[in-house]
């Protein structure tokens, strides 16, 4: 069930009635939440049922011996309980998603080495929405040895936290100590949440189908067909991607982001401007937030306090470290892995600079970029988009062949259907200048206006060029599969 259909709509408008009617009884309204979100997910599939509800009983039994443990003050079985549910909580993932990559990579390894050697094919079903529910209890277990938080012993608070149907798919990656506190309270009808969350569940939708499938029809074929696509064209494609890939996701985030405030909901933010970011860092403090703070949370950190003595060497290497488990939490193949790579290197300028942290902001001169300033944005979104062929790219090898065939054979770019083209550069606009308006903290925003007439008005433009300009069929989300 995508968030861009109807049967979507229908269903989040039942859920949202029932909700509502129980606002006395917050117990009563994380029941209705917990049983959405298990018809939910096992809409899509109902066998990957038993892996969530499994995972969620072991971890929330798996706390409360963390928490026993911090209350003794047994530090010592604290951390083995905490080491354990890591590991235990981690073996799903690892399998499902890496499983197979792991075994045929040796397999064509000792085939590389002269062994004979049948590279198997393993067909293992991913389940949907795995690594993102797998970090959300990950991150549970270790704020509770932190005694950051207490152990959760309400056990449908917790199933619903690891649950929640809005971001259960693709994020955001919500913090527990954040998240649970809030559906503790009972949750009444706001204007104001209401409002601000219909007018991001409206405008994620607009990104996905105006924006980011009108792209898709377009920059898929054209990676189909590399081969045989002139250098103008795959020019084309490789600024177009990272556009695409921040108007899918970023609009799946607005759409989650959304029907949660409507629910009295405030999840963690996923997406802050990226493409006015002046460096690489910056950009990824701006990009899939919820991700790379969990893993500056949790591993580079971390790192960076364990490789210290070795200077600037140290904090280089714990940047590699997680920027190739971001490549990876991506996918499973090289090419993932390549791509975090390289963006690790991107950084290296900036750590003999001293600039990691500093540096990333714009200058804004009566709502303009300095000409400096968008030399920077600019480099920085060519740096990370040459990156992204290879996040798109099916193999390193193909990757480094789109790029080759940059600089091949030149000519007239072929931007497909000319009315296709018009549509989504059309809305392509609209996103730059709303960003744009928002980033220089202008006063001109309309969005920010929450008077009923400015609201209704908005909503019902953005729904109605939603179904004039949406194509023949749905897309599904590109992050579905990660």
């Amino acid at each position: 069930m995508e968030l861009n259909s109807i049967t979507f709509v229908i269903f989040f408008a039942v859920v949202f009635l029932l909700y509502y009617l129980f606002h006395r009884k917050g117990k009563v309204q994380n029941i209705v939440l917990l049983v959405a979100s298990y018809f939910f997910y096992g809409y899509v599939n109902w066998k990957i049922l038993p892996i969530i509800i499994l995972m969620t009983l072991f971890f929330y039994f798996a706390g409360i011996q963390i928490g026993k443990c911090n209350e003794k003050g047994d530090e010592k079985g604290c951390s083995n309980w905490t080491r354990f549910t890591i590991i235990i909580g981690l073996l799903p993932l690892l399998y499902f998603k890496y499983f197979a990559f792991f075994v045929s990579s040796f397999a064509e390894l000792f085939v590389s080495l002269g062994f004979n050697a049948d590279v198997p094919t393993l067909r293992i079903i991913l389940p949907l929405g795995i690594s993102f529910y797998t970090f959300r209890l990950l991150s549970y277990a270790i704020e509770v040895n932190q005694e950051g938080m207490s152990a959760e012993k309400n056990i449908l608070d917790f199933a619903t936290y690891v649950a929640f149907f809005p971001s259960l798919l693709a994020g955001p990656i919500d913090r527990p100590n954040v998240f649970l506190p809030q559906i503790k309270e009972n949750r009444v009808a706001d204007y104001d949440n209401l409002v601000v969350g219909l007018k991001r569940f409206v405008w994620g939708w607009f990104m996905k189908v105006c924006i980011a499938d009108r792209m898709a029809t377009f920059i898929d074929p054209v990676v189909a067909n590399y081969g045989t696509t002139n250098s103008s064209t795959l020019l084309l494609i490789v600024l177009l991607y990272p556009l695409q890939m921040y108007t899918d996701f970023c609009g799946y985030s607005n759409m989650a982001i959304g029907i949660s405030r409507m629910l009295g909901i405030v999840q963690a933010e996923n997406f802050k401007r990226p493409f006015f970011a002046l460096n690489i860092a910056e950009f990824w403090r701006r990009w899939h937030m919820s991700l790379t703070t969990w893993l500056t949370d949790y591993v580079y950190t971390p790192l960076a306090f364990s490789f210290r003595r070795i200077g600037k060497w140290g904090l280089m290497l714990a940047i590699t470290i997680n920027m190739v488990i971001i490549g990876f939490w991506h996918g499973a193949d090289w090419s993932f892995g390549f791509f975090g790579l390289y963006q690790a290197l991107l950084y290296i300028p900036l750590v003999i600079k001293g600039k990691v942290a500093t540096g990333g902001t714009i200058q804004w001169k009566s709502n303009l970029i300095p000409l400096k300033d968008l030399m920077k944005m600019a480099i920085t979104y060519l740096l990370f988009a040459v990156g992204m062929v290879f996040s798109r790219a099916d193999t390193i090898t193909d990757g480094f062949a789109i790029l080759k065939g940059l600089f091949i054979d030149w000519g007239m770019p072929h931007p497909g259907e000319l009315m296709n083209w018009f549509i989504f550069v059309s809305c392509l606009f609209v996103l730059f200048i709303k960003e744009w308006l928002e980033e220089s903290e202008s006063k001109m925003v309309f969005w920010r206006n929450n008077k009923p007439v400015a609201v209704v008005t908005l909503v019902i433009a953005l729904v109605v060029l939603i179904f004039v300009l949406r194509g023949s069929a749905p897309k599904e989300f590109i992050y579905m599969q990660f």
